[in-house]
């Protein structure tokens, strides 16, 4: 998408006629449905509109960083605090209802749904070949977005007809994440049934992404024998990247193991601290660099997400992940002469993944970072897919095979091949997706699936915090109800 750079922000603001709206029930423009209307004469207008439902994607920075800050990976940190306050709430299981970020979270998912649905509201006002694949798109990335409410929010208000409206203020209600889930089922099963198997442009989904994300949604939902046939799609459509720590890097982007990467470029010239996410930017590298930063490579951040020692020191000797996901600053300022501030809760340690490098933004360096987000990795496919041969009873023999050919990766040798069985093995799974998917953003969300996050992460609620709350003002314009102990 990176080569689509400026029609963003013309679709989003000037074409689609969005706002970052403070609701769930968005108010059109004056206007809007005669802008609607007229809009879509050619087919050049219906890819101009799909590329705006794409553009959502790029601000969901919060996402990941709270799949890490949430878990028992990594702390807040910042600079104070009081530090993005919301981000420290979440870190220290103190979060409630009026949490901005959370409230972002909410907005720009619900977004994204609306995107999508303005799309499917004029589907019918032109044909054109393309059609039907284009619609694969957009059904992918309906889904997509209602996953993720799902994961943040569990139930949560589902529409997919057409657009909210000012009209509907008050008439939501939360919808029981199991039809949240069966509509997300169906849209993906809609896009496999009609997108290609590849696309020429980098960042559009295509049949084996949409298999990718339904395995992971049937795995979600504990349907093993599901969740292993839509895995078995992408089986040896990708391959493992030699050097494991390359893919993070700018010349590693879309390579060999990307089933799904969100893209981002540094050349947009729109920059708006009132709206950092409308940069085409990722403005959340910044927060992972270290403050003060005066040295080679790297580049100053505001010292977020910092991982724990305890997770690096539980990686196994010889496993190269542990340091090419996790930069342990103290050894390498030591190595290297450089200087830099300790920030809040500082551990020592920092996300080497998605870190502020050296000549990696444009002139507005904290919103312009171009490093994409690896969202479903070939690696996190497999261990998927061991997952569910191995719960469901399907074969302990696929499920080792999976596995260790990501440890194989990971140490170079088959000397730490898991040769375990039923339960022995569904923990060494579980245990490998936190090696490998380290500081990626899925950790919290992984310890909820699997009923481990009561047992280790300080300050879990039992009952309470497998969600996070409802936005208050959601509550508070629509009536919505709240998650149990908020």
């Amino acid at each position: 998408m990176k080569k689509l750079k400026q029609i963003f922000l013309l679709v989003s603001i000037s074409i689609l006629s969005f706002t970052c709206a403070d609701h769930v029930d968005y108010e059109p423009i004056e206007g809007y449905a005669i802008t609607a209307d007229v809009y879509f004469q050619n087919e050049s207008d219906y890819e101009a509109a799909l590329i705006g439902t794409y553009d959502v994607l790029q601000w969901l920075y919060l996402n990941s960083l709270i799949g890490d800050i949430a878990s028992d990976n990594s702390l807040c940190g910042g600079e104070s605090a009081t530090d993005v306050i919301g981000l420290q709430q979440i870190d220290d299981m103190t979060h409630y209802p009026n949490n901005d970020n959370l409230r972002s979270i909410w907005q720009w998912l619900y977004e994204g749904v609306n995107r999508a649905n303005y799309m499917e509201e004029n589907k019918s006002l032109l044909d054109f070949e393309a059609k039907n694949a284009l619609y694969g798109e957009v059904y992918f990335l309906r889904a997509y977005y209602y996953f993720e409410l799902v994961k943040f929010f569990g139930d949560v208000p589902l529409f997919v007809d057409g657009r909210l409206t000012a009209a509907d203020a008050g008439t939501l209600s939360r919808t029981p994440k199991e039809e949240v889930y069966a509509q997300i089922e169906v849209d993906l099963q809609n896009a496999i049934s009609s997108l290609p198997n590849s696309q020429s442009q980098l960042g559009r989904v295509n049949k084996y992404t949409a298999n990718a994300l339904l395995g992971k949604v049937l795995l979600y939902q504990d349907k093993f024998s599901e969740a292993a046939v839509a895995f078995d799609q992408v089986i040896g459509v990708y391959s493992l990247v030699a050097d494991y720590g390359s893919q993070f890097l700018s010349f590693g982007e879309n390579g060999p193991e990307s089933v799904f990467e969100i893209q981002y470029t540094n050349t947009s010239n729109w920059y708006d601290w009132g709206c950092p996410q409308c940069s085409e930017g990722n403005f959340g590298i910044i927060h992972n660099g270290p403050r003060g930063w005066d040295g080679p490579e790297y580049a100053q951040g505001w010292s977020f997400n910092v991982p724990v020692n305890s997770h690096y020191e539980s990686f196994e000797e010889g496993d190269i992940r542990r340091d090419a996901s996790i930069l342990d600053m103290v050894a390498y300022a030591t190595a290297t002469g450089a200087n830099y501030t300790e920030g809040y809760e500082h551990t020592g340690y920092y996300n080497n993944k998605y870190i502020p490098r050296a000549g990696q933004s444009g002139a507005q360096t904290e919103l312009n970072y171009l490093n994409n987000y690896r969202a479903i990795r070939y690696a996190d496919v497999l261990l998927m897919a061991a997952e569910a041969n191995n719960r469901g009873g399907i074969s302990d023999a696929l499920a080792q095979q999976y596995l260790n050919e990501v440890r194989m990766r990971a140490f170079g040798d088959t000397d730490h091949d898991i040769t375990a069985t039923g339960t022995a093995l569904t923990d060494a799974i579980w245990a490998e997706r936190n090696f490998e998917l380290s500081m990626e953003g899925h950790r919290f969300f992984d310890l909820v699936r699997t009923n481990k996050a009561a047992s280790t992460i300080n300050g879990f609620v039992e009952g309470k915090h497998e969600v996070f709350p409802i936005p208050q003002a959601e509550i508070d314009i629509s009536g919505l109800t709240q998650n149990p102990g908020y």
